[in-house]
């Protein structure tokens, strides 16, 4: 008997104990290699001593003061740290709880910034199909799973979408990577146009897509292309690297790997590595100088927001990077991981696509490969492959709708950035199994 409104209501969630670096135990004694991060989160695994002695070093001067009435020293180094560090333009950091709370706070922003600048009449956002962006109402609604938005719909402002830059579903044959990015941002454009330029407030779109489509990067120069197509428009770019940030991909932001900086940027999941609960949206400075002329405050907050303890450990995580020149291992071992994967699934029978990019890959499963055609939803492959990695000690993050919301099965994986050679030959070894024994459970 539980009483938690746990995700899946009959489910027996095994119940976690202890953790230490890339293991977590359950209370049985069951160690699993946490292969995911979670959701990408645990970007230094568990129990680093470093970030407990600063959590706890703050605890003991200052657990929480509230923002509208103090900020804390604490709060202020995490920004200056985040800025030092951010792509160029940036200014200013809005510190939240999560990658939700994040775009909310975007979204929210890039509506006040043009309200600031006298231009009431945009209204529209549009973001990409089978992106996702959080949970949250706002999040769900520039988020384009139609299988999380549908239920919710009524409840969802009015937004647009268009299509992912996702190769290995969407380029044509006829088309070089370079063509099928032109492609993408023409129609980036041409919606634009259609709703009316003076009328759109941004563009919103993952760096890496991460959960619903499983570690999908984009085309060389398609971001440049969207950034051109934005500025043409007056449109501003929201770049959403809440699972994709912060060293994932192998440089502290994925957009510097595609040469554009956003206006706005959220960040989440390896900001504080799983430690705290904390996110933040980096501002461009014409943002903060709109508001700043105009009425001078942003309308906008939450009970837990700049929260010391959360701000504590999201600073000496990324410290600890720094100084560990972890970026590095993110790097070497993800070349590791991405050659193992070819080694182990390239002329799999049921693996259509290997991508990803630095410590942030994921496989994607069909029934033929020659037709890319997916497994039936019904099978619920994704599940069957979790359950399998569990049993075998092994945390990943499957998930289904990987084409469209419904059709489609991907695994992400996302370890930690200290994860290791042998570490690495254990993850391929039990996915191997483990994708193995879920696609002959379906054959069966």
């Amino acid at each position: 008997m539980t009483h938690i409104l746990h995700r899946l209501i009959r489910h027996d969630y095994p119940r976690a104990a202890t953790a230490r670096g890339l293991y977590i135990h359950d209370r049985d004694g069951k160690a699993y290699l946490d292969a995911s991060g979670g959701a990408a989160v645990s970007c230094l695994g568990h129990g680093h001593p470093d970030v407990l002695a600063a959590m706890h070093a703050q605890l003991d001067t200052l657990a929480y003061a509230h923002t509208s009435f103090f900020t804390t020293d604490v709060a202020e180094a995490l920004a200056d740290d985040l800025i030092a560090h951010a792509p160029p333009g940036m200014s200013h950091v809005y510190l939240v709880s999560g990658g939700s709370e994040a775009i909310e706070a975007a979204l929210k922003l890039a509506r006040q910034y043009f309200v600031e600048k006298g231009e009431k009449q945009r209204r529209h956002f549009i973001a990409r199909r089978q992106s996702y962006h959080g949970n949250t109402l706002g999040a769900l609604a520039v988020g384009g799973n139609e299988w999380r938005r549908k239920q919710f719909a009524p409840l969802l402002i009015e937004t647009h979408h268009v299509s992912p830059c996702f190769e290995y579903r969407g380029k044509r044959d006829d088309e070089t990577a370079e063509q099928y990015g032109q492609r993408l941002a023409d129609e980036l454009d041409a919606k634009i146009r259609a709703l009316g330029p003076d009328t759109v407030i941004a563009f919103v779109a993952e760096t890496v897509v991460g959960a619903t489509a499983g570690a999908v990067p984009p085309v060389p120069g398609y971001f440049r292309k969207v950034r051109e197509v934005c500025d043409r428009h007056g449109v501003l770019l929201i770049l959403d690297e809440v699972m994709s940030g912060m060293g994932r991909t192998g440089t502290l932001h994925a957009c510097t790997q595609d040469g554009v900086s956003p206006d706005l940027m959220t960040i989440a999941k390896g900001l504080g590595g799983g430690y705290a609960a904390i996110g933040a949206v980096l501002v461009g400075g014409k943002v903060i100088d709109a508001i700043s002329a105009g009425s001078g405050l942003f309308q906008h907050g939450h009970t837990y927001i700049g929260h010391p303890v959360s701000c504590a450990a999201a600073l000496a995580v990324q410290r600890v990077i720094r100084r560990d020149k972890l970026l590095d291992n993110v790097v070497q071992q993800g070349a590791l991981l991405r050659r193992r994967l070819q080694e182990r699934f390239a002329n799999h029978h049921h693996v259509g696509d290997i991508r990803g990019r630095g410590l942030f890959q994921a496989i994607e499963l069909v029934a033929d490969r020659a037709e890319k055609r997916p497994f039936d939803p019904a099978l619920k492959l994704n599940a069957r492959i979790k359950a399998e990695a569990m049993a075998r000690g092994l945390l990943v993050y499957p998930m289904g709708g990987t084409i469209d919301g419904v059709h489609g099965d991907h695994v992400l994986l996302a370890p930690p950035f200290i994860v290791q050679p042998q570490d690495i030959e254990t993850i391929v070894e039990r996915l191997g199994g483990a994708v193995d024994a879920a696609i002959a459970g379906v054959a069966t």
